[in-house]
């Protein structure tokens, strides 16, 4: 749910789009297509088949939330013990930079942030959705993939269906391989939405943050505080690169402990990214882990960083 900081956007927008990029309405098995890396010189639209790779949206990012409470704790949303929570999955141009909300005829997003294609006053409004909420969990009958969800994909401050819709409207909408017609002439209405889903999922499942923290005797505490350098060392050992690692709260030097410092750097440990590149589709989970292509918005200082408890009653039992 970043706020965007790009100005470059894809040009095909729009509500009336069958599809994106021009596919064809073909199967797409990509049995016949090689397993092109994501993000390199062979990943272009004119000459292999988007559906297959992709081609838009090469840098994924794998993004979580470490959050001490969901603020719907008496509706019985509550968060899973010992373990980071799901975020999305993202795609990033090869670049760094993003676009979103690429196909306004699959926004389900009821309060879209940004509100435009490109987070700027002068891109493509983003209408709320106002229609019939979707339940492509019944139609697919994976009822599984909703009760583990619930678990592991929570939102704050809202239901966490919100957060899912937003997320597959925000990003899943800017894969290629993600495109309706991807899916060829028998494509169930939502079917996207599903693969979405459980892609994002598969990703998560091979990140596990808080054990490979806690391997490194980086736990919740309400008192003991961390290095930020430490907190990196430890996810790049484990993941092999260095993700993002994001942090909130106040700055450094508007606490008492930083007091008259220059760092600026966020406190409060709240979000990791996981950078990848992908071989052929997402979905197939052959994936390239790299390191971030930004820096840090936690404090640099030693000792800088608190990584809370979640709050009493805020966990699942």
């Amino acid at each position: 749910m970043r706020a965007s900081t790009a100005t470059l956007a894809l040009s095909l927008v729009g509500a009336s789009c069958a599809s994106l990029y021009g596919e064809t309405q073909y199967n797409h098995s990509c049995v016949l297509d090689p397993a092109i890396r994501s993000c390199s010189p062979k990943a272009k639209p004119a000459t292999v088949d988007t559906c297959c790779a992709e081609t838009y949206g090469g840098l994924l990012l794998s993004t979580q939330f470490w959050t001490i409470y969901t603020g719907l704790e008496d509706q019985g949303q509550v968060l899973p013990a010992d373990t980071w929570t799901l975020h999305g999955l993202w795609p990033d141009f090869c670049s760094g930079s993003y676009t979103q909300y690429c196909d306004l005829s699959r926004q389900y997003d009821p309060d879209p942030s940004p509100n435009t294609t490109t987070g700027e006053p002068d891109g493509t409004p983003v209408p709320p959705y106002t229609g019939p909420r979707i339940n492509p969990f019944a139609e697919s009958g994976k009822l599984d993939l909703l009760e583990f969800m619930d678990k592991y994909w929570i939102n704050q401050g809202r239901e966490n269906y919100e957060l899912w819709v937003h997320e597959y409207s925000k990003h899943a909408t800017c894969f290629s391989t993600f495109d309706v017609p991807c899916y060829g002439p028998d494509y169930i209405p939502q079917e996207d939405v599903i693969d979405y889903f459980e892609t994002a999922i598969r990703y998560y499942l091979r990140l596990p943050t808080w054990d490979w923290l806690d391997a490194h005797d980086i736990r919740p505490s309400n008192s003991t505080t961390y290095s930020l350098s430490a907190i990196e060392d430890a996810l790049e050992a484990e993941y092999g690169t260095t993700p993002y690692v994001g942090c909130s709260g106040p700055s450094y030097n508007e606490t008492a402990e930083g007091a008259g410092s220059s760092d600026d750097g966020r406190t409060q440990l709240s979000e990791v990214w996981y950078f990848f590149h992908v071989r052929g589709r997402p979905q197939s989970g052959d994936w390239l882990p790299i390191s971030q292509t930004g820096s840090s918005s936690c404090a640099q200082a030693s000792g800088a960083i608190h990584y809370f408890e979640p709050a009493p009653g805020s966990v699942e039992e």
